[in-house]
């Protein structure tokens, strides 16, 4: 489980970081610690959950390089063998409305290039994913200050209860599979 954002306090609440901030969560909810793992360009907790035992990640490189991070963990944790679908991305998604949460599995990257770093380093697109909804910008020029800026109220307070959900979607993935949390929350408004 791989939460993507920006480091450091001036990224802190923008819209790109909503992805780190669910694994963020997702540790508190199961009383953890994400600390700093050598060689893996991340931070990183373990735990139990839906009967698994799950590693929980939030790269400390820029959003742009994340792949560094997930290409790291993947060798330490999961090897040659392992299937893409064990690996879950959440992160912000431009396409869809302000605090709205997705499931997918495999897809393209949306010009997203936390995204495109992963499928860069990974030599695939079949990951999971939990998309987190930030709007679109006015223009697509306006993408990079529009997901690197801190969301008005209206925005951010549904992005916080989006937090909650994704963390929840991932739970779900868990415990019941990549159809049920789609069928479960990709339906919602």
């Amino acid at each position: 489980m791989v939460g993507l954002g920006n480091p450091g306090p001036e990224f802190a609440g923008s819209r790109h970081n909503y992805g780190a901030e669910t694994v963020r969560l997702l540790a508190r909810r199961h009383g953890v610690t994400l600390k700093h793992e050598k060689g893996t360009m991340a931070e990183t907790a373990m735990v139990r959950s839906g009967g698994h035992v799950l590693l929980l990640a939030v790269p400390r490189t820029y959003m742009n390089d994340s792949g560094m991070a997930v290409g790291a963990l993947w060798r330490r944790y999961l090897g040659k063998e392992a299937s893409p679908g064990q690996v879950i991305v959440v992160h912000d998604e431009l396409d869809l409305p302000p605090g709205t949460v997705r499931v997918k599995e495999g897809g393209g990257t949306a010009g997203h290039n936390g995204l495109k770093s992963i499928q860069s380093h990974l030599h695939t697109n079949a990951f999971g994913r939990v998309r987190i909804g930030v709007g679109k910008p006015p223009s697509r020029a306006a993408g990079v200050d529009h997901v690197l800026r801190r969301p008005q109220k209206a925005d951010r307070e549904a992005l916080e209860v989006a937090t909650e959900l994704a963390a929840d979607a991932v739970e779900t993935v868990l415990a019941e599979g990549v159809a049920v949390a789609m069928n479960r929350f990709n339906s919602r408004p």
